[in-house]
């Protein structure tokens, strides 16, 4: 297991920001050296905001909700769309998508409603202090059995993995493509969820998609180059000529 914990010589160990693995967490060991940090804006962490994570915390599935006021996306007609995600930990996965025009936090309730029907909701909900998760929401997450964790303010970090995926939409997606109303927005990002799912690798899972993808030996064929998400990306795999 490879550990790059990005901390410069210079600083103490107590202002480690950065912990990368390369392992899925069902293979982090008893030692695991990790801890969640709180920092201000000159990259120290401030008095109380550091706690040692254990093992026990690592061993359940961790979902995040998207803070829906950070994932905006215009319009063509110059109108601002918000989405809403839910995001796995274990694989990536996004477990739910919505797209609306008017956040509110009875909408976003409904969203937390679809996205773990028959009570199948998880254990912990991360989530930051964005004003739409009003009392509604709230309401639906105590309902549902879930226990509110709130990141730090102005610490997306905190939220490292919600975040990267919201940067590769917008790289790999959404830069791309001029979307016109929500409708088109909906439909652009559900192809692209698709393919994220089935065809993108991911180095923390090994190489593999979110929907694991067997390997395929040479004696199955060439490869070949299928397209996705409109020709925007393409998913390679062999097949007998």
């Amino acid at each position: 297991m490879r550990n790059d914990f990005g901390a410069e010589p210079s600083r103490p160990t107590s202002s480690l920001c950065t912990l990368r693995t390369h392992q899925s967490p069902s293979e982090w060991q008893h030692s695991l050296p990790a801890y969640l940090l709180g920092f201000d804006r000159t990259g120290l962490a401030p008095v109380g905001l550091c706690r040692e994570v254990s093992p026990s915390h690592l061993r359940f599935p961790l979902f995040q909700v998207l803070p829906s006021a950070i994932f905006t996306v215009p319009t063509l007609r110059f109108q601002v769309l918000y989405v809403f995600l839910v995001l796995a930990h274990d694989r990536r996965r996004i477990l739910h998508f919505n797209v609306t025009a008017h956040p509110t936090a009875e909408w976003t309730g409904q969203q937390l409603r679809e996205a773990f029907p028959f009570d199948q909701g998880p254990r912990y909900l991360l989530r930051d202090r964005d004003a739409i998760f009003g009392l509604d929401f709230r309401e639906q997450v105590r309902d549902l059995g879930i226990h509110e964790v709130l990141s730090t303010p102005r610490s997306p970090w905190q939220r490292a993995y919600v975040e990267r995926v919201i940067g590769s939409i917008r790289r790999e997606c959404l830069d791309h493509v001029i979307v016109f109303d929500a409708m088109s927005l909906r439909r652009i990002l559900a192809s692209y969820f698709a393919y994220y799912h089935r065809s993108r690798t991911h180095l923390s899972l090994g190489k593999d998609s979110p929907e694991p993808r067997p390997i395929q030996p040479p004696a199955m064929g060439p490869v070949v180059a299928v397209s996705q998400v409109s020709g925007l990306h393409h998913r390679y795999e062999r097949r007998a000529a």
